[in-house]
């Protein structure tokens, strides 16, 4: 029931993100007393998958765990393997390594802005409906993702899950003539990119900022994608192989995702938000002036504004791409062997919803026996249930159904990614003969 002084405000299963969850508010007395996001989606193991598989598997495992953002759980998986076996993985076999992660950030960001998001802004209820009243808008954000895809299939053979990736490197590295048609290809998305830039820096965005600590990748030079130091904007900064001592998960009754927060209680958030606020000095030139022209400053603290640093983002992948491809020299060797010892690794890249941890323990025969993955979604869920608080405690004086409609262009903000977020597993088996 909702009257003057009680409000519910209930979606069963939101729209436009990818995988199974609701939302619920409650509001008594012009004071919102319950928020939760939802997941329900059913948990998918993949932790429990991975233990008595051998250490060459994890890339190809996990990356079943999501179609969008395979590449993320491949690079951290990777990493982690090669880090607990002793490996580094650097000069042509990385910098392949960042191109394809390139094309992911590309297809993942234009998928989002153009065909989940841009609905909300321009006030259609889907893409389809959008497309109708502006073809050419939807047409320009489906070159971008094929131009993503593009990439994605030239480096691991396809672009969904791809098959090219290996511990060590991939199976195969392309010839440089096999890069330089790309490269024409991504001048023209390079122009899609910008003009996504101008286009989404002037949305009409609502008034309301956030305070969360924000936690990315770092690097010395380069904006964080496949490789970096995690820090967060409170000062925090540490090591892959400390992650689990600065970030604790948690269950909580209404996800079948875990919660997490730092060590200290704080609540914090990943993703192009908070890249972009620990990063901006890193972007290359084409994306820092677009940055600069569509009104970015130095952080970036509205959550409904990170359609247009996912649209900076979107050029910096493409500025980034070309640079790798005209710089390209093949490798002597598509791979660096990586021989099985007993250890522990950890792995941490930036996948477009935020940063992704992997933690593989080893035997001696590179068996895995144990292992953890921490998504980006799962993190931001505390951050997405309080930006929910806050906003509809502001916003109290619109009617229910636009209050409602306004929480889920709230969470769609975050882009989450649900499926890849519900893979936690606590499992007793109670093995006993029966008669």
């Amino acid at each position: 029931m909702t009257h003057r002084h009680e409000r519910t405000l209930s979606v069963g299963a939101l729209a436009r993100v990818e995988g199974e969850g609701a939302m619920y508010v409650r509001v008594h007395d012009s004071t919102v007393e319950e928020v939760r996001l939802d997941i329900y989606e059913p948990p998918r193991f993949f932790e429990a998958f991975l233990r008595g598989r051998a250490y060459t598997e994890p890339p190809d495992i996990t990356a079943r765990i999501c179609g969008i953002c395979p590449v993320a759980y491949q690079m951290s998986a990777c990493q982690a393997v090669e880090d607990a076996c002793g490996v580094t993985v650097d000069g042509p076999l990385n910098d392949l390594r960042r191109l394809l992660y390139c094309g992911e950030w590309i297809e993942s960001h234009a998928l989002h802005i153009y065909l989940l998001h841009a609905p909300d802004f321009l006030g259609y209820p889907s893409a389809i409906d959008l497309a109708r009243a502006d073809r050419d808008l939807v047409q320009r954000g489906l070159r971008l993702k094929k131009a993503g895809n593009t990439l994605m299939e030239t480096l691991g053979g396809r672009a969904i899950h791809p098959v090219n990736v290996r511990v060590g490197g991939f199976y195969r590295t392309p010839p440089p003539a096999e890069l330089r048609p790309l490269a024409d290809m991504l001048r023209h998305a390079l122009d899609d990119a910008l003009a996504t830039v101008r286009w989404a820096a002037g949305l009409d965005f609502p008034g309301f900022t956030h305070d969360h600590e924000y936690l990315a990748l770092t690097t010395a030079d380069d904006y964080p994608l496949e490789s970096g130091i995690p820090r967060t904007t409170g000062g925090r900064s540490f090591t892959a192989s400390a992650f689990e001592n600065h970030v604790v998960e948690m269950h909580v009754p209404h996800s079948t995702a875990l919660h997490a927060r730092l060590v200290d209680g704080a609540r914090y958030m990943t993703g192009p938000l908070a890249r972009f606020s620990l990063n901006r000095d890193r972007l290359p030139p084409i994306a820092a002036q677009a940055a600069d022209e569509a009104g970015l400053g130095a952080e970036c603290r509205n959550p409904f504004q990170s359609i247009v640093v996912r649209a900076v983002e979107i050029v910096c992948a493409v500025e980034e791409a070309l640079r790798l491809i005209a710089a390209y020299r093949p490798p002597d060797h598509a791979y660096v062997p990586v021989a099985p010892r007993k250890g522990t690794g950890h792995g941490v890249t930036e996948a477009p919803r935020g940063l992704l941890y992997h933690r593989y323990d080893l035997d001696s025969q590179g068996r895995i026996t144990a292992a953890r993955i921490v998504p980006p979604t799962s993190q931001n869920q505390a951050a997405i249930e309080d930006d929910l608080r806050r906003f509809v405690a502001a916003w109290l004086d619109l009617d229910d159904s636009a209050l409602t409609r306004a929480c889920e262009r709230a969470i769609r903000n975050y882009d989450p990614c649900i499926s890849c977020s519900t893979h936690f597993l606590d499992l007793t088996v109670d093995r006993r003969c029966r008669s």
